[in-house]
């Protein structure tokens, strides 16, 4: 089976934005990752312990939005469930 012709897609490593009609969603998302993730990864290894405190400071901002996200999902539906249940 043939595909025709399929050029492949050209990638870089650049934050530039995209030819599109949504400058807005683009400027909005990346503001969501510059506020979660405000600094660069740590790349030298001098100490386990040093580099997992590092490491930890690094991924904050996402395990902040992760504990969040559990949390609407465990007390949304069960808030729910109470006002159902007992009509409030």
């Amino acid at each position: 089976m043939e595909l025709g012709n399929i050029s492949q897609p050209e990638y870089s490593l650049a934050l530039e934005e995209p030819g599109s009609s949504t400058p807005g969603l683009v400027q909005m998302a990346h503001g969501f990752l510059r506020l979660v993730q405000p600094n660069d990864l740590p790349i030298a290894l001098h100490c386990l312990l040093f580099f997992l405190s590092q490491l930890l400071t690094y991924e904050l901002g996402f395990l902040v939005c992760a504990a969040t996200g559990l949390l609407f999902i465990i007390l949304v539906p069960l808030v729910g469930c109470c006002f159902c249940c007992w009509r409030c």
